[in-house]
């Protein structure tokens, strides 16, 4: 899987650091309405990896239940680099002091809080899950950010029918992909998109910045 390095500030409420976590891995948008189609893969996902450096920056808003199950929200900003397999999370609060950074690469996983040792797993699901109490999708997220279904399971996919080159929704692995927004020309890309799963529930909603 993924190796993924965590920085969190040590004031942060642990509710709060759960959620920053969780928007940080999510990070695009999109928009469209389209007529669902049959579950798929798409050869065109895996030219993901082709692809030398891809680089976001936006706002994510995400709610979730905590350990007693009581709904928690929390929102700041993000910054996503990917150079081959290697990405790079950084999540900010509202005042842009830096909440987490994470790196993953396919060798392992690291957690690092201040002034605590490193955390270790041998992929992000793993530590995530052990660390948060959650497990977020990172591999399939570096394909829904094209957006494009990830190539390694079935998926369903709705299109725009105003605009059929556009995504309007994926749904795989338990999670549902709306696209709400995508730029203007001359931009291209995602604009809008939120990201939603029903066990463990939680919602992020991403605004991508151009």
């Amino acid at each position: 899987m993924h190796l993924a390095r965590l920085i969190f500030s040590p004031r942060a409420p642990r509710g709060a650091l759960l959620g920053f976590a969780a928007a940080a891995l999510v990070v695009l948008a999109g928009c469209a309405s389209v007529k669902p189609q049959g579950p798929s893969t798409s050869n065109a996902a895996t030219a993901v990896t082709a692809q030398t450096s891809r680089a976001y920056q936006g706002r994510f808003a995400v709610q979730y239940n905590d350990q007693n199950g009581q709904q928690r929200n929390a929102y700041g900003n993000f910054s996503w680099q990917e150079t081959g397999d290697t990405v790079t999370l950084q999540l900010r609060n509202p005042l842009g002091q830096t909440m987490a950074i994470v790196t993953s690469s396919p060798a392992s996983a690291t957690l690092e809080l201040p002034n605590r040792q490193p955390l270790t797993a041998d992929n992000v699901s793993t530590l995530m899950q052990n660390a948060l109490g959650f497990a977020l999708p990172v591999e399939g997220l570096r394909y829904w950010l094209q957006p494009s279904p990830a190539p390694t399971s079935l998926a369903r996919t709705e299109k725009d029918p105003e605009q059929p080159s556009r995504l309007k929704q994926i749904t795989q692995d338990g999670w549902t992909i709306d696209y709400l927004a995508y730029a203007d020309a001359p931009a291209t890309g995602v604009k809008r998109l939120n990201l939603s799963r029903a066990e463990p529930p939680l919602d992020i909603k991403l605004v991508l910045d151009q």
